[in-house]
């Protein structure tokens, strides 16, 4: 069964940082495409980064704020998030594409706050 679990959510001031970490529980490759989304209250899921085979894509809002990286030998995706803004305050969910299946994380919560 696969797992992602998230750390690395909480609250920080507008401006501050916050790296965001997911393990899964299945050993990775490059071909299997994983990042993050969020969801804010009362708005739909979106896709923040993703990375995949010979692709790296970001939402418009987070472009050049947002960095994200993977470590397949510790089957770590990271989200390094600088210079948040309150519109970044949503749960966070860990995605993953494994053998032609959708994967989430539990989330985690980032707050930032004016």
């Amino acid at each position: 069964q696969v797992q992602l679990v998230e750390s690395g959510g909480g609250l920080v001031q507008a401006g501050g940082s916050l790296r965001l970490s997911c393990v899964a529980s299945v050993s990775i490759f490059d071909h299997n495409p994983m990042g993050w989304y969020r969801q804010a209250p009362g708005k739909q899921r979106e896709l923040v980064a993703i990375m995949g085979p010979d692709i790296t894509n970001f939402e418009d809002s987070v472009k050049g704020r947002f960095t994200i990286s993977r470590d397949n030998a510790e089957n770590t995706v990271y989200l390094q998030m600088n210079s948040l803004k309150p519109e970044d305050t949503a749960v966070y969910y860990c995605y993953l594409r494994y053998w032609g299946d959708d994967y989430w994380g539990q989330g985690t919560q980032v707050t930032v706050s004016s």
